[in-house]
């Protein structure tokens, strides 16, 4: 019993990010059948109803299946579709389970919103806030008393994880609640896009238009997808116009500053700084217990105070990776039907989080240049414009402080030059770093691109 209901959670909450990214027809159509068989040696087997079903999950959606599915469960490897009804045992239990005591939502008020791309968990009373996230969440409440009025736009940024798309979803649902014919709409600057070439494909572009002018609230994650895209710049720049000059409110997400989003243009540049630009930081120690604490509540789950302490001092990455370790906790303590211990948690913490990626030279030198908006190629080169001089002390900066390569090696990988040029390179932006906010951001911004 405890693993069909584990599988079901599993499978439930996979289901939710996989109506988000198919078709409303596909995702009734393609997974009303479906379920979790079990899940063995990282292999999560799916029942499906027919070899059809079988096939045209396997062709046309596998990638967005193990995506979801790894969402959930982090450690999941791969994915079998087995030809498997569901015995009606399970299925009165599915149905047993959806009438739920009155302190938790029924199943279908977990799903995405596909009026406004809104997921109803992602709410202010679920957000954990913290010294890393206080002014981005009082600069959410500042809006949702005015909307339109205050900080509008809002602009917030920060490193992949941090709790982003939770805090802006939550500004959607709650002005959803105070005002149910408000219209409000969540999107990633990503659907954005495919929506205005689509429509340009199709010549519906003015369709389009209407279509993001009408609303009330419009919230879009992820903008820093924009750069270098003109066409989608220039039809934002238009529909921001159209919105803010009625008092709609506007919610942008990105991972840095819009200062540092290369290739962006100045006047949209110009509309994300017209409000309230604000951070979300990497959660302390004390947040990162409250966040364990309060999800695991969420779940049913009573995490330990020794073991919530434990995991937070072994990940101190995003809330992402929190998540991530602490589902594999609760799945593997209702497996086991005893509680963990540290030593259980820490092997989960190893097999949970991926080893950080190492970045190679080329690759460094690459993401600064772009960056600063420079050719790579300039940074090997033996000119000393200041354009290219900064960059190139900065990578010099990097190697060295964060991959502690040799001082000769790093004079050697970057033209040739001699290693009391680097030293001094390192130590200049050592010392520009105690006077300059500036530059501690850039180089910051720069860490958060090569995680």
């Amino acid at each position: 019993m405890t693993e069909l209901l584990d599988t079901r959670k599993v499978w439930d909450n996979a289901l939710v990010d996989i109506e988000l990214s198919v078709s409303r027809a596909n995702f009734s159509t393609w997974f009303k059948g479906t379920h979790i068989i079990k899940i063995e040696d990282g292999t999560v087997y799916i029942g499906v109803p027919s070899q059809f079903y079988k096939d045209w999950l396997a062709d046309k959606h596998h990638k967005t299946i193990l995506r979801a599915l790894r969402g959930v469960v982090p450690d999941v490897r791969g994915v079998e579709y087995v030809i498997a009804r569901e015995d009606k045992t399970k299925k009165r239990e599915r149905k047993e389970s959806r009438v739920q005591p009155a302190s938790e939502l029924p199943l279908a008020d977990h799903y995405v919103n596909r009026n406004d791309n809104l997921n109803p968990r992602y709410t202010f009373d679920s957000f954990v806030v913290g010294p890393f996230n206080e002014l981005a969440h009082a600069a959410a409440q500042a809006v949702i008393a005015e909307p339109g009025i205050t900080y509008n736009p809002l602009f917030i940024y920060g490193n992949v994880g941090c709790g982003k798309t939770h805090l802006i979803q939550s500004i959607g649902n709650h002005l959803k609640r105070l005002n149910s014919s408000r219209k409000i709409y969540y999107t990633t600057s990503e659907r954005f896009g495919g929506d205005i070439v689509g429509a340009l494909q199709n010549n519906t572009i003015q369709n389009v238009k209407e279509k993001y002018r009408q609303y009330d609230v419009l919230i879009m994650d992820d903008v820093q997808f924009l750069s270098g895209k003109d066409k989608l710049q220039e039809e934002l720049f238009h529909i921001f116009n159209t919105l803010y000059e009625n008092n709609k409110q506007i919610v942008f997400s990105s991972d840095r500053h819009p200062s540092y989003i290369t290739n962006l243009t100045d006047r949209l540049q110009s509309r994300f700084g017209q409000g309230m630009i604000v951070d979300v930081n990497v959660p302390d120690h004390e947040s990162r217990v409250a966040i364990l604490k309060t999800k695991a509540s969420h779940n049913n789950f009573i995490l330990d105070d020794e073991l919530a302490h434990v995991i937070a001092s072994e990940v101190e990455g995003s809330i992402r990776d929190l998540e991530g370790v602490l589902n594999r906790v609760i799945c593997q303590t209702q497996l086991k039907g005893t509680p963990l211990d540290v030593s259980d948690i820490r092997q989960i913490v190893k097999n949970n989080l991926r080893p950080q990626r190492n970045v190679s030279v080329k690759d460094l030198v690459e993401r600064v240049a772009r960056y600063y908006n420079i050719e790579d190629t300039v940074i090997y080169e033996k000119t000393r414009k200041k354009e290219v001089v900064k960059p190139r002390q900065v990578i010099m900066y990097l190697m060295r402080e964060d991959f502690s390569v040799s001082y000769p090696s790093i004079g050697q990988k970057l033209g040739g030059r001699d290693h009391t040029t680097v030293i001094h390179s390192c130590e200049k932006v050592k010392t520009d770093l105690k006077e300059n906010p500036s530059l501690r951001r850039e180089i910051e911004e720069i860490r958060a691109m090569l995680k």
